[in-house]
């Protein structure tokens, strides 16, 4: 019997880590190398918003899925705050997960253009659960992922209720 083999789509993205305690720096670099099948060095430098913490961001390439295996590598230490995403590709959306304690985890779908995606069923099922238009708003934001984008920002930036990042225009 013969299997035909299936192509790998490949894609490439950047982990974003805006906050990291420099003891984990190490452990962060070999997580990410055990993701990506290479060694990883990263340029660290100071996060003006939360020092003496680190960050630092790095482009990567690979199958499809890897910005949600580097999410998962990641999840070991939940002091961390980053975002990672992963362009879209002729097989597959592209995606932003970002990550921030106490909040968890939002992953967005992202398209080619770099707008947020939320499916039908999200929007069909928000809209049979809000009965005000507040509360409708609330959760549009929260498909959004607006409350993260709040607390991420002043860490893109690097000063405290800093302008928007570039993040914003690219993702």
């Amino acid at each position: 019997m013969t299997y035909a083999r299936t192509a790998v789509a490949r894609t490439r993205g950047v982990v974003y880590l805006h906050c990291v305690p420099a003891a984990l720096t190490p452990h962060v670099e070999w997580a990410l190398a055990a993701v990506i099948g290479r060694p990883v060095r990263l340029e660290w430098s100071l996060q003006p918003v939360a020092a003496p913490h680190l960050r630092a961001e790095a482009a990567w390439a690979g199958a499809v899925g890897t910005a949600a295996a580097i999410a998962a590598s990641l999840r070991a230490w939940p002091m961390l705050v980053f975002e990672i995403t992963e362009d879209a590709t002729a097989a597959s959306d592209g995606e932003r997960l970002a990550y921030v304690p106490g909040r968890g985890f939002h992953r967005s779908t992202v398209a080619v253009n770099g707008d947020i995606v939320v499916g039908e069923e999200r929007l069909r099922g928000l809209s049979r659960r809000a009965t005000t238009v507040e509360e409708f708003r609330h959760g549009l934001d929260e498909l959004l992922g607006a409350a993260w984008d709040a607390e991420l920002e002043p860490y893109r930036t690097g000063v405290p209720g800093g302008p928007r990042g570039l993040l914003h225009e690219v993702v």
